[in-house]
């Protein structure tokens, strides 16, 4: 209650490289907020998922998606088995089968669901599911809504994971000790909170010798990895079809809203007619198809131009300076340095609220995250870098983090700095960062 304030500011802009919040005031010490009508204009934007800077309100993909809902509406109404299939929606499925580099997909106008709706399709009693213990809450409810045996593996950990799949075939399943039905081992490929990247090689390695399946959440990764964006796949330079479900959403890279199965022909056809997704939801908004239809030519080329390969760039350059520049100033950062997902560590719980004010004060609109999102003493602020952020609001935001890390004390760490000696928790504990 005493930090409740950082979080579901309204924003009354498009939220891109920055974006406008309604201020709001407290009378009652966070337990109602009221609006002042004032507005905060160009806030810089450092917490949306929008890495490729397509979440835009002018362009290509606005303009296309504005004639689409001039000519289909924006709803559907309908499921696609029933008056909800679009000839955009076919239109859409066979461009991310090619983006992907897969026999088939098929698009859900969720991206939650897409996850949580389709893994109880995929597996059911007497099946086995892998879980890496950092997944997101859709990959979980899913699994506990498939009633499959769920066990855990620590996080991006082959040790882990190569031993629950050599237990799972020795001893079977409990009390009856058959052989498992399927197991199916679940991972992503940017783990949201952590700004990691699966070890998908050795992950791939170990599902070939144990003869396990493996589903591939992509969400933070597709469109944001990769030299031709193609998610971690790409960045790995692995052939996709040694992934047996790859999954993703639209609500990242793309802009828009949505998710995605894609795979062998016979799987996708089999997920028609079995996910509850599928058969009982709605259909995905026309507007939001076409942006994701463009968005995802632009990315591939096909527009005729190279503004997709130039974000792709853009975001890879935005990072790396980003995380950089985070490292000197003497801040800990977990995650892959060719993650655009940044969090910057806090640990102490009081200091999240304090973080995300100072911030905005300074025109500057973060992130904070804390129990139960991440463990008690591991609060953090987690920062989404974006294509469409210049060079000078990254200093500006830069600039601000350093202004609040020396007064909140947060510069914990002791790489790079005259006389270190590495001895304390901290020092201790980038040590042991994944």
């Amino acid at each position: 209650m005493r930090i409740r304030d950082n979080w579901n500011r309204p924003i009354c802009s498009v939220p891109g490289a920055k974006m406008d919040l309604v201020e709001q005031v407290t009378p009652d010490y966070n337990w109602t907020f009221e609006h002042t009508g004032k507005v905060l204009k160009d806030v810089i934007n450092m917490g949306s998922y929008n890495y490729l800077g397509f979440a835009e309100n002018s362009g290509t993909c606005a303009d296309a998606a504005s004639e689409c809902t001039v000519k289909y509406g924006a709803g559907v109404s309908s499921t696609r088995q029933e008056m909800g299939n679009l000839d955009k929606h076919e239109e859409l499925e066979k461009l991310v089968a090619r983006f992907l580099g897969v026999e088939s997909s098929m698009v859900f106008g969720m991206g939650f669901a897409t996850n949580s709706m389709n893994i109880p399709a995929l597996t059911g009693k007497g099946c086995l599911v892998l879980s890496d213990e950092l997944n997101h809450t859709s990959l979980v409810l899913g699994a506990r809504l498939s009633g499959s045996t769920i066990r855990v593996f620590k996080h991006n950990n082959m040790q882990s994971l190569e031993k629950l799949l050599r237990d799972a075939i020795v001893h079977g399943q409990p009390r009856t000790h058959r052989p498992w039905k399927k197991i199916l081992i679940l991972v992503e490929g940017i783990y949201s909170m952590e700004g990691s990247i699966v070890r998908l090689p050795e992950v791939i390695a170990l599902k070939k010798k144990y003869k396990a399946y493996l589903y591939l959440d992509e969400a933070h990764s597709i469109g944001a990895l990769g030299p031709r964006g193609r998610g971690v796949v790409d960045y790995f330079g692995l052939d996709p079809s040694d992934v047996d479900i790859m999954m993703g959403t639209f609500t990242k890279s793309f802009g828009a809203a949505g998710g995605y199965i894609g795979g062998k022909k016979e799987l996708i056809d089999y997920l028609r007619l079995h996910s509850h997704s599928a058969v009982y939801a709605t259909s995905m908004s026309p507007p939001v198809t076409q942006q994701i239809i463009t968005s995802m030519k632009c990315i591939m080329g096909e527009d005729g131009a190279t503004l997709g390969q130039e974000r792709l760039c853009q975001l890879s350059e935005n990072t790396t300076y980003f995380r950089r520049r985070l490292h000197e100033m003497g801040f800990i950062i977990y995650g892959n340095n060719d993650s655009p997902v940044v969090p910057l560590m806090l640990y102490m719980p009081a200091k999240i609220g304090a973080f995300g004010r100072e911030m905005l004060k300074r025109n500057i609109g973060t992130v904070v995250v804390g129990f139960p999102a991440t463990p008690i003493i591991e609060s953090r602020a987690r920062f989404c870098v974006s294509a469409a952020h210049t060079r000078e609001m990254l200093d500006t935001a830069l600039n601000a983090i350093s202004e609040v890390g020396d007064l909140l004390q947060l510069k914990y760490s002791r790489k790079n700095r005259p006389g270190s000696e590495g001895s304390d928790c901290f020092s201790y504990l980038e040590s042991h960062q994944d």
